[in-house]
C-alpha cells in the first residue's frame, strides 16, 4: 500500500490517473481538456520538447536554492498555486486544501470566482498569502463588489482574468451534460453512481451541509439564481472589458494588481502602463482560443517588452519542474500551476495537493543540480538549446542583455 506521503504517485501523471479514476468523467474531461479541436492543448505539452537543456558541469551546487522574490515578498519556490474554480468539485471544499498546502509550501494561492467555497472561508480556515482571481462581469458593480470583499477578508493580490470575453466552445461538456448547478440525466447519473467515493465523499457532503455546490463567490442576489448551463458557461463572461476597466481597479485595489490571460507584449506594456504590478501569460491552459500559441512561445517577446518594469509569470502545460525551469531561464519570473495541483486534490486532498507541490520541488531541485545552477537567479536562456528559430533569436538577445547587465555591475 502506499504510504501516505507519496500516495503512489511519483510525478504529476501518476496524480492524473488516480484524480481519473476517483472522479466522475464529466468533471475530469472538465478539468483535463481543452476547447475545439484542442490544438493549444497539445501545443502547450509538446512546446517544451522544443527546448533542451545546456548543463554546466563541476558547480558545487551543494547549498541550491530555489527562493525567489516576488512582489516583495520571499517565498520558498518559483510556483504559484492558479485559480481554478473546480477544485471544490475535485473534493469537499477542495479550495481551503488546496489554499492550506500552498500556505504550508511557503507559496501563493489564488482562489477563482467560480469556486465552490467562498473567499471569507478559505481566508479564516486556510490564511497563507492569498490571491483573489477576478472576471469582470457585465454588471461591472457585481465585480467590484467583489473587489472589495476581497480587500476586507485580507488577499494580498487580484489577479484580473483578461482572456475570457466570451464563453468558449467545450464541446464535451455538452456531450457529458456537466453543468453547475448540476442537472441529472440517465448519462450523468450512471457515471456519478460509478464513481461512489466521489459521489460519497464529495456530492454528499455538499448536499447534507450547504445544499447543491454552486458559486459561493457570486453576489447574494444572483448565486441561488445561476440557471444551469455547462460549466463554463454558466459563468457570466462581460465582452466589454477594456483597458479603462482595468484603470478603475487600478484605483479600488490597494494591493498587488496582475492580469492574466496576455500573450502579445503590447498588451502587456498596456497593463504596466496601467498601473499593473504583474502580468501573466497565458492561453487558460489551451480552454478558450483554440489555436492561441503556446503561453512559453509568447514568453519571451512579452518579458523583453516589460520585465524591466514588473514581473511576468506564466502558465499553463506546465506538468514537470523541468518545464518550470525552462520557463524561468526564459526569463519568467514565476509559473503558476493549475491542473497539477487539481489532479493532486482530487487524488487525495490536502494530502494529494502537498504531494503534487512536492513533486515540483524535488525535480525543480534536481533540474537545477544537474544544470550547474545553485540560484534561480542563475538561469538564463544561455543554458538551453533551441530547435525553433524564433526562440534562439529571443534567447541569443536576452543572453546579450545578461551579459551587459554583468558587466555594468561588475563596472560599479
Amino acid at each position: 500500500m502506499a504510504d501516505k506521503k507519496t500516495l503512489g504517485a511519483y510525478n504529476i501523471f501518476d496524480l492524473r490517473d488516480q484524480a481519473l479514476k476517483r472522479v466522475p468523467k464529466g468533471l475530469f474531461e472538465f478539468v483535463d481538456r481543452g476547447t475545439e479541436d484542442e490544438v493549444s492543448l497539445r501545443n502547450n505539452r509538446s512546446v517544451f520538447e522544443k527546448i533542451k537543456f545546456k548543463p554546466r558541469t563541476l558547480v558545487d551546487v551543494s547549498g541550491r536554492t530555489q527562493e525567489i522574490s516576488l512582489f516583495g515578498h520571499t517565498q520558498k519556490m518559483p510556483i504559484c498555486i492558479a485559480p481554478t474554480g473546480t477544485a471544490g468539485l475535485m473534493w469537499h471544499e477542495g479550495e481551503i486544501a488546496l489554499a492550506r498546502a500552498a500556505r504550508d509550501a511557503g507559496i501563493p494561492f489564488t482562489l477563482a470566482t467560480g469556486s465552490m467555497t467562498s473567499m471569507e472561508r478559505v481566508a479564516a480556515e486556510a490564511g497563507g498569502r492569498l490571491w483573489f482571481q477576478l472576471y469582470m462581469w457585465p454588471d461591472k458593480s457585481m465585480s467590484h463588489k467583489l473587489v472589495e470583499r476581497a480587500k476586507a477578508a485580507g488577499y494580498e493580490g487580484l489577479v484580473v482574468t483578461v482572456d475570457g470575453a466570451t464563453s468558449p466552445n467545450r464541446e464535451y461538456n455538452l456531450r457529458n451534460g456537466f453543468t453547475i448547478p448540476f442537472t441529472f440525466t440517465r448519462k450523468n447519473i450512471t457515471d456519478v453512481m460509478m464513481h461512489p467515493r466521489w459521489l460519497l465523499g464529495v456530492l454528499a457532503k455538499y448536499v447534507m451541509t450547504t445544499g447543491m455546490p454552486r458559486y459561493e463567490n457570486y453576489p447574494s442576489e444572483i448565486k441561488y439564481k445561476v440557471t444551469a448551463a455547462p460549466m463554463g458557461r454558466s459563468q457570466m463572461k462581460n465582452d466589454s472589458l477594456n483597458w479603462e476597466d482595468l484603470k478603475v481597479l487600478r484605483k479600488m485595489w490597494p494591493g498587488v494588481l496582475m492580469v492574466k490571460g496576455l500573450a502579445h507584449p503590447h498588451d502587456a506594456i498596456m497593463a504596466a502602463d496601467c498601473g499593473a504590478d504583474g502580468v501573466v501569460v497565458s492561453n487558460h491552459g489551451g480552454r478558450n482560443l483554440d489555436g492561441s500559441m503556446a503561453p512559453l512561445e509568447a514568453l519571451p517577446d512579452v518579458v523583453d517588452a516589460v520585465a524591466h518594469r514588473i514581473p511576468v509569470i506564466v502558465d499553463s502545460g506546465f506538468r514537470r519542474g523541468s518545464d518550470v525551469v525552462k520557463a524561468l531561464a526564459l526569463g519568467a519570473s514565476a509559473v503558476l500551476i493549475g491542473r497539477s495541483t487539481l489532479y493532486g486534490v482530487a487524488a487525495g486532498g490536502y494530502d494529494g495537493a502537498v504531494r503534487a507541490i512536492d513533486l515540483y520541488r524535488e525535480e525543480i531541485s534536481r533540474v537545477m543540480a544537474l544544470l550547474g545552477v545553485r540560484t534561480v537567479d542563475e538561469l538564463g536562456p544561455e543554458l538551453l538549446h533551441f530547435q525553433d528559430n524564433a526562440f534562439r533569436r529571443s534567447a541569443q538577445s536576452r543572453a546579450e542583455l545578461k551579459l551587459l547587465d554583468t558587466a555594468r555591475a561588475a563596472e560599479g
